[in-house]
């Protein structure tokens, strides 16, 4: 009965529905800690944190009991002109904890409006704000970069699959080359190629600086682009160059924020402060959709003004400070604190990184690429060449219907493997986590029919 429900009324989200329908889908009907149940009975391990999301584990006590008190006093009340007790509270500790110096939280729904209130503030605060400038109207992203769905956010958005259909509808943004070395757009190999790619980016720079609002970057990992990393010095040189010509740094990170890369921030591996940072995702613990823009004292002053100035920021969302979303923050960011997360991230991140390289060695893998507990796989028909698999192949989605079928859910993002398990996970399930996904791209990749491919 689900599963003809579920094929005859939902669209799923980045899904090709006409080959969903054609497989039994897989029905999540509960979780606890990193392990899921699906309508039949069945466990998973959750190996991509439910998209990328929870952080402590499912039914997590001190977060469940969080939403639970605040149920017993209202679910939601309007921030617009009002305000409520979590959001003042969830604010507070987000400034604490956010890169020093960023002090005003916005709130929003998701890492997509996170950003384009981003654009928003920047594009806003150039044409009123006293060191603003009225021919500051453009914004500079990279090369293969993922900032959201919206119209802004893709507009910033640098993959083709992505964004190129909705083209006529996007305002254009100056595009960097981002740093994919495994891939150098400029046939370099990564320690003898000085970074032309901050070279390119550099000259971008010193061409458009007086019509540039801000640069928008997603620190250290492009993840939607297939975890492709940033070299080290990489975000602390954009850090200088956006400070020299004068441009608004906007970190998204909204994939790479609350701990997924080893720190809180993936800004503070490189002591980089943002002018403005979006956040979502992690913020919650995985639990309820909320997203914050931090930002400066100086750009939130750039906003202040008489009534009939209109200078304020408008925009907003109905659910904006949502108590319930933000006292699962809160009880969130608490568990970091007392079980000092972060600190003990150290030794799951070590052990990820020794799994991986007996993964690296399999045929058809041509580069990992890890950042904490971000993790890409690279797949290809031939490592020395490094041939990718045809499309029509889907080699990514072959491998992650036979990771479940050992019970392992993960996703693909084309040819790459992403493994992103919650933080909470164990030692034992990240061997298990390892062991089903070398299993499952052996199974796929080396069989005699995808062989003849590559």
């Amino acid at each position: 009965m689900l599963a003809g429900d579920d094929h005859q009324y939902i669209w799923h989200p980045f899904t090709q529905m006409q080959d969903y329908v054609q497989e039994e889908p897989l029905i999540i009907e509960s979780g606890r800690g990193c392990t899921l149940k699906d309508i039949w009975g069945n466990e998973y391990l959750d190996g991509v944190s439910s998209l990328w999301t929870n952080v402590h584990g499912h039914g997590k006590a001190e977060i469940d009991a969080a939403i639970t008190r605040q149920l017993g006093k209202i679910a939601h009340s309007t921030l617009l002109g009002l305000s409520n007790v979590p959001a003042i509270q969830c604010a507070k500790q987000l400034v604490a904890i956010a890169p020093e110096g960023l002090t005003k939280v916005f709130y929003s729904d998701n890492g997509s409006t996170a950003v384009e209130v981003a654009l928003k503030m920047a594009f806003q605060y150039q044409r009123q704000a006293r060191e603003g400038s009225l021919q500051r109207t453009k914004f500079i992203s990279l090369t293969n970069a993922y900032h959201g769905d919206t119209i802004g956010s893709v507009s910033l958005g640098g993959i083709d699959l992505f964004h190129a259909t909705y083209g006529q509808l996007l305002f254009n943004s100056l595009k960097a080359t981002s740093p994919y070395c495994y891939r150098c757009p400029f046939g370099k190999t990564y320690g003898d190629c000085k970074t032309a790619c901050l070279s390119q980016m550099e000259t971008l720079m010193e061409e458009h600086a007086s019509e540039v609002a801000a640069l928008v970057i997603e620190p250290l990992v492009q993840g939607a682009a297939g975890m492709i990393m940033q070299p080290p010095g990489y975000l602390k040189k954009v850090r200088e160059l956006c400070t020299r010509y004068n441009i608004i740094m906007i970190a998204d990170e909204v994939a790479v924020g609350f701990g997924r890369t080893g720190r809180m921030f993936a800004c503070e591996h490189e002591q980089v402060r943002p002018d403005i940072m979006a956040v979502a995702k992690g913020i919650t613990g995985g639990y309820l959709p909320l997203a914050a823009t931090v930002t400066t004292e100086k750009i939130y002053e750039g906003f202040l003004g008489n009534y009939e100035e209109f200078k304020t920021l408008f925009h907003g969302h109905t659910y904006t400070g949502n108590p319930l979303a933000c006292a699962a923050a809160i009880a969130n960011m608490e568990i970091f604190a007392a079980e000092t997360t972060i600190d003990k991230l150290t030794a799951k991140i070590a052990q990820l990184q020794e799994r991986l390289e007996e993964i690296k060695l399999l045929k058809h893998v041509g580069e990992i690429r890890q950042c904490g507990f971000m993790v890409g796989i690279e797949l290809v028909a031939d490592r020395e060449s490094k041939e990718e698999f045809p499309p029509a192949a889907k080699i990514g989605h072959q491998v992650i219907l036979a990771a479940r079928k050992r019970g392992l859910i993960i996703r693909p993002l084309g040819n790459v493997i992403v493994l992103m398990p919650p933080l909470g996970i164990t030692s034992e399930e990240l061997d298990r986590l390892c062991d089903i996904t070398s299993a499952s791209i052996r199974e796929v990749t080396e069989s005699r029919k995808v062989s003849g491919q590559g």
